[in-house]
């Protein structure tokens, strides 16, 4: 097209949408630029853009300006040196913006597939805004490729809408997976723990999705309802993982609005029936996406104040990215039965020097995410659940999740503005002996929905909850007597503990963000002779399910990697469902002066056998 062509199309003043992500019309854009000058004020607008950016250059912008509605590298530098426009806004309400005349558009320049016999060409793996950009603008002008996968779902463009095309051969932009450290890999391997057969997915773009995607390989009957996806998902699918057979909304297919990979991710969806590509507006929308059971979304953030506060379009005042759709997911999840809305972020940045979780958000950061969407934060360091608890709990939860260079730190501020009380001063330790992970996902009889974890100090009204569950009599075994009252202080106590010395073990089970203790098992260590004094209690509604010897066997294997010769129990002669716990995981009993008591004993061999 010449400068009399373009001319027929595009007039001073216009507004011209740019496809976007991995289907941005890169070759159409540049024959345009040549002609920019004969235009003044026009605006471009668009989302992230993968590859090369030329129309942010400098000598485009007396006639091209940029307003970008998410921001990749070039536009994040001309926002910032004030050369460029950045709009925040959801993602699903994008196209609302274009139709409502909000942002109208005169112009659309998209990427699409040759045209098939029925005369349609596909949107390919850039469905999600194109669609309301098309059908709002005055003149589409299309870049017709050949190598642009063909999708299914509302793809379709018929000819007769596009106004002007050229026929440009050119490789569609690839984003390569990242290759993992082992951070990400931590953190994809928590968040998998929250992630049950049958979960519908929405996952966002970098690292930490493909982390957790990796991590899912034994789950079954896995669900994708997401405003994009990678080449994690290719693998899973391919094996059986995910099927969608549990979805409630396009059972068995996998629904997004756009896509970004490699080549393999494109041939994939390529023609494939089992992949449909539907607008933003409608994948987006919280009102569909909770239509879905346990839908769960996972995305990332800049930083996580110790309230729940989430940043993730702006480092300060400098802004990185966008809004995107993580308000769309994590709204449309935690209205999903059985929904969890998931923040994944590193503990720390700039190579461990700068904490992200952080007591107060930074000096100009936005908040994208509220305090009050959040369910669930995961760094490498573990899971932070934040849905029903208070300012204090909140900020323990967190702390116990951010580096342990931190941890004082982040104390320290927070108790300046009265979130926790003055006795909650001790930072939570891990046990190592547990390996990278410090959370098990268990199978009891049947049932995936338990954990076994160390104690924390945020841990503080799970134990008051857990004690004021038991019977007299349960108090009475365990205790000897039959306390009244277990206090905050005595809670804390009881949660926060030095795990390097005395490890505090619990099962839980979760019920959404819910978690509630069933079980608690500990030893005391004893310097004098390199024992450990064990006690563990059960729920009295989860007697009979072996979670007395899960913790037994873990503390167990403990003690021995730390060295102990042996654990002791000193057991009520009466309380026959413990003594047969102990005597099961190789106890010995020896009855003592008491005969209201028994002592059982667990030595270790050198080997690391008990006898």
């Amino acid at each position: 097209m010449d400068k009399k062509a373009w001319k027929q199309y595009v007039k001073s003043g216009d507004r011209i949408f740019f496809g976007s992500n991995a289907a941005v019309p890169l070759e159409l854009i540049k024959r345009f630029l040549p002609y920019v000058d004969q235009f003044h004020d026009l605006q471009a607008t668009h989302l992230l853009t993968l590859g090369e950016t030329p129309w942010v250059e400098p000598q485009y912008e007396p006639h091209l300006k940029v307003n970008a509605l998410f921001l990749g590298r070039g536009p994040r530098e001309a926002v910032c040196s004030g050369h460029a426009d950045y709009t925040p806004c959801f993602l699903s309400e994008i196209p609302s913006l274009f139709y409502d005349g909000v942002l109208p558009i005169d112009v659309a320049f998209v990427m699409v597939s040759p045209p098939d016999p029925y005369g349609y060409c596909s949107l390919g793996v850039g469905v999600d805004i194109a669609v309301a950009a098309v059908r709002t603008a005055d003149f589409v002008i299309a870049q017709i490729n050949p190598n642009m996968p063909r999708t299914f779902g509302q793809s379709f463009i018929h000819v007769n809408e596009i106004d002007a095309a050229m026929e440009i051969e050119a490789p569609v932009p690839q984003l390569m997976p990242a290759v993992m450290d082992d951070v990400t890999q931590r953190i994809g391997r928590y968040v998998s723990l929250l992630i049950n057969d049958g979960a519908c997915l929405q996952m966002g773009i970098g690292k930490i999705p493909d982390a957790v995607l990796a991590n899912l390989t034994k789950h079954n009957d896995l669900g994708i309802h997401t405003e994009m996806f990678s080449d994690g998902v290719i693998d899973l699918f391919m094996n059986g993982n995910i099927n969608n057979s549990r979805k409630s909304v396009h059972r068995g297919k996998i629904v997004t609005s756009f896509a970004m990979g490699s080549q393999k991710l494109y041939d994939f969806v390529h023609e494939n029936p089992h992949v449909e590509f539907h607008p933003s507006e409608y994948v987006n929308n919280p009102a569909v996406i909770r239509k879905n059971d346990h839908h769960v979304s996972i995305n990332s953030a800049i930083e996580v104040d110790l309230t729940g506060q989430v940043v993730s379009d702006s480092v300060g005042t400098r802004f990185y990215s966008g809004i995107g759709g993580q308000v769309d997911f994590i709204r449309g999840a935690s209205l999903s039965r059985g929904g969890r809305p998931i923040i994944a972020l590193p503990s720390t940045a700039m190579n461990g020097a700068v904490s992200k979780i952080v007591p107060f958000i930074t000096e100009g950061s936005g908040v994208v995410t509220s305090r009050g969407d959040v369910h669930y934060v995961v760094t490498e360091y573990g899971i932070a659940t934040l849905r029903g608890k208070s300012v204090r709990e909140r900020a323990l939860e967190l702390i116990q999740v951010a580096h342990p260079d931190f941890r004082d730190w982040l104390l320290e501020r927070v108790r300046e503005h009265f979130y926790v009380p003055h006795y909650q001063d001790e930072q939570p330790s891990k046990i190592k002996d547990m390996g990278d992970l410090d959370m098990v996902r268990l199978n009891v009889k049947g049932n995936k929905d338990y954990f076994l974890r160390p104690l924390r100090p945020a841990d503080e009204r799970l134990i008051q909850e857990f004690f004021y569950s038991h019977t007299p009599e349960t108090l009475q075994q365990r205790y000897r007597y039959t306390p009244e009252q277990l206090s905050r202080e005595k809670a804390h106590a009881l949660v926060s503990v030095d795990q390097s010395r005395d490890p505090a073990l619990c099962v839980v089970t979760r019920s959404g963000p819910n978690e509630i203790i069933q079980a608690v098992g500990r030893y005391y260590y004893l310097e004098e002779d390199q024992s450990g004094e064990v006690a563990f209690v059960t729920h009295e509604t989860k007697r009979g399910q072996g979670l007395g010897g899960i913790l037994l066997e873990h503390l167990k294997e403990i003690a021995q990697k730390r060295g102990l010769k042996k654990l002791v129990a000193y057991v009520r002669s009466d309380n026959a469902p413990m003594l047969h716990v102990l005597e099961k995981s190789g106890f010995k009993a020896k009855r003592t002066e008491d005969p209201m008591e028994v002592t059982l004993t667990c030595k270790f061999k050198d080997s690391g056998a008990s006898e």
